[in-house]
Order: structure tokens, then sequence, then C-alpha cells
């Protein structure tokens, strides 16, 4: 059976001299693997060797999705997002200046998140509105390439599609209070119903509760992380993230980093590279 649908390719190996094995994350089908057969021949159906971030309509068989579907063809149209998905070659400069570096940071926060989507999707597991947010941030960090965005609305970028990622996939943190006794934060306080807690300013991130913990329950929680008052507020109003300094936003990611070691049992391999940048 012949199936059509969009897709982005999160991941391009060689198979043979000609043909490659390819990952995509298609908006109907969820993530398939499949093998493009003479993908690499000078004249093949697929327009030459297929690149990671390729972008287009696809169809493919899939009768048996216990072994690889076989690519038939795919359909690559930049024309409908204009300028999203170039090769990665266009993304490397050769000059390293403030261009060369914000182009290498889109890069690899690019990388990231397609590892977390090949991490934390299934296959044959269909989630459209995770694939138009995939695609609205691959949107976003290419427009840097033709304006002023600098690494900090790069990162903003990130926070908010791991955020997003992690709420298609049914474990998004719970950010608007204490996990453990229900004590609501907001405005930078912590409030239940019948008094503003003291502990005001002491907030605390935990992936074994799965989200924001108060001073009072902390120490039931080990791997707990401080978080300062400007980043609990915006874990807490997401549009404040747009608007937020740079050094609120590499401490949101490097708990969501830790976040997201735990869930995979590992940290991601692209993430020291995020952090470092």
């Amino acid at each position: 059976m012949l199936t059509k649908d969009t897709a982005i390719c999160i991941r391009a190996i060689d198979y043979s001299e000609t043909s490659q094995i390819v990952t995509f994350f298609t908006r109907a089908s969820g993530k398939i693997s499949a093998i493009a057969k003479g993908s690499k021949r000078p004249k093949s159906a697929f327009d030459g060797p297929i690149e990671i971030f390729s972008y287009g309509k696809i169809v493919f068989s899939d009768s048996n999705k216990e072994k690889l579907a076989t690519l038939t063809e795919f359909e690559q149209q930049p024309g409908l997002t204009p300028a999203v998905l170039p090769p990665l070659l266009r993304l490397r400069s050769k000059t390293m200046g403030a261009a060369g570096a914000n182009n290498l940071f889109a890069l690899n926060c690019r990388l990231f998140a397609t590892e977390l989507i090949n991490s934390l999707t299934h296959d044959y597991d269909p989630h459209p509105d995770l694939f138009d947010s995939f695609l609205q941030f691959l949107q976003n960090t290419n427009e840097h390439r033709e304006s002023s965005i600098e690494n900090r609305d790069l990162l903003s970028f990130l926070i908010l599609f791991q955020l997003s990622l992690l709420k298609e996939i049914g474990l998004m943190p719970i950010l608007n209070s204490c996990v453990n006794c229900k004590t609501t934060y907001s405005a930078g306080r912590l409030m239940s119903e019948h008094r503003v807690s003291s502990i005001k300013h002491q907030v605390y991130f935990s992936s074994a509760a799965n989200g924001l913990i108060c001073r009072d329950c902390q120490d039931s929680f080990p791997d707990r992380i401080r978080l300062t008052k400007s980043a609990a507020n915006c874990l807490s109003n997401l549009k404040l993230i747009a608007e937020s300094q740079e050094k609120t936003l590499k401490e949101i990611e490097k708990v969501l980093i830790s976040h997201f070691t735990e869930l995979l049992g590992k940290p991601p391999k692209m993430a020291k590279y995020v952090l470092t940048s």
C-alpha cells in the first residue's frame, strides 16, 4: 500500500553506493524509516541525495511496519515555505565572525531539536501539531540568515519548541504550581488558597516530580534545581520567554537539558553544543 504524506527528513545515512536509509518525521504518519533506492545517483527520482532537514511531499510503501518502508517519491517543496530548509552547507559560514557563529548555533539548535524528535517519538505515531511546531521552529531558526536574529532569539525558539514537544508527547511538566503540595505559583509568588507563602522566590524544578517544587517540599526531591525568579516566571508564563534576557534563557535551557537527560536515561548528544555556544 502506498501512503502520501508531508515530511521533514530528520536522519539520513548511506546504505550503499547508490542508496540511503532515511528517517522522516511526517505530519499524518509520524516517524518512519525508509530505504531510498538509487537516491545517490545523479539522475534519481529524488533529485539527488536526501539531506537532513529536507522538506516536501513523500510517497512510501508501508505494507509491513516492522521493516523499512520503501520511499518511492520525494518532491522537495521549498517554495511552500521560503528558505525554510537550506542544505547544511549553507548554514556553515566560511568565516567565523558573528554571522558564522550564529549560523553554527542555529545549526546546533536544529540538530538538537531533531535528535529530541527522533528519540522521544515512536514509529507510526502521528503528532500533526508537533509536526507544525517543528516546521515553524525550522522556519524561525532559518530567518537569522536574512536578518539580525541573535543567539538569544534562537535559544528562545528552541525552548518553546522543547516545551511544545513535551506537551505533545504527554510529558509536559507542571509549571504553575508545586507538584507536591499544589501551592500555586504566580507572578513570582507561591500562594495557597488561604495564604501567601513566606517562601516566595524560592522555587525549584524536579525531573522526578515533573515540575516545580516549593521550598517546603524540596527536601523530598534530591534532584531539585533551584530556579531564579526570572526563570520561574518564564516557565509559569511562557509568553515572557520571547523577551527574556539571554542569561535567563540559558538557565532554563540547562534545566530542560537536565530534564531530557532524565527522560532519555542519558545526555542528548547535541546538548553540549547548545550549552557551550
